[in-house]
């Protein structure tokens, strides 16, 4: 093909070709941002996925642990409520079995990472491990503090399943508001023939 045989529009084609590479250019770009999007949401979800299936296999005992918290309270109660001083061997081995098997669910307890919430006298209050049944003044403990732990909390691999019911030493409390200078001279002003409105 001679260049006397080239078509007179050749010219004119080549922009909008250009212009067609162009538009195809920023699609594929488009194309692989969005790939790219896919992908980071494909992994996003493969990671929660994870997640939930390690957070479920950790804390699918939590019900079967919140249940036995009973079984460990009614143990302690025993324990506490134990004679001491009793002289039969039978109520002392009885006392005895009572307190291991309070130490052996315990035990169990820790093993399968669920720990105790026993706060020391003291210990300052922690709104995210405790919960405060009452106040208590005039106590040898700092405001604020831990005065007795009156059921003690748990807590499964770090997460809250109970917590601890404390009795909290109350704050100080605010100094009286200074007496009203004015409220004895009141009869006074009135015999000296002052006069003011009482309606108001």
């Amino acid at each position: 093909m001679s260049e006397n045989d080239t078509p007179a529009n050749w010219e004119a084609d080549t922009p909008s070709i250009d212009a067609e590479v162009e538009a195809l250019q920023v699609e594929v770009q488009a194309l692989k941002e969005q790939v790219l999007r896919y992908a980071a949401d494909a992994e996003n979800t493969k990671r929660r996925a994870e997640r939930e299936a390690n957070d479920a296999r950790a804390y699918a005992i939590q019900k079967f642990a919140t249940d036995l918290l009973r079984v460990a309270d009614n143990l302690d109660r025993a324990t506490s409520a134990a004679p001491t001083e009793s002289g039969d061997p039978a109520v002392k081995n009885y006392v005895i079995g009572v307190e291991m098997t309070a130490r052996e669910l315990l035990a169990a307890f820790e093993r399968n990472g669920l720990k105790k919430i026993d706060p020391p006298q003291g210990e300052k209050f922690d709104p995210h491990k405790h919960q405060a049944m009452m106040e208590q003044p005039g106590t040898d403990v700092s405001p604020g503090g831990v005065v007795q732990v009156m059921q003690a909390g748990y807590e499964l691999l770090g997460r809250l399943v109970r917590p601890a019911m404390v009795v909290v030493a109350a704050k100080a409390p605010a100094p009286a508001a200074p007496a009203n200078p004015y409220a004895g001279d009141e009869a006074e002003g009135r015999d000296a023939g002052a006069s003011f409105d009482t309606r108001a």
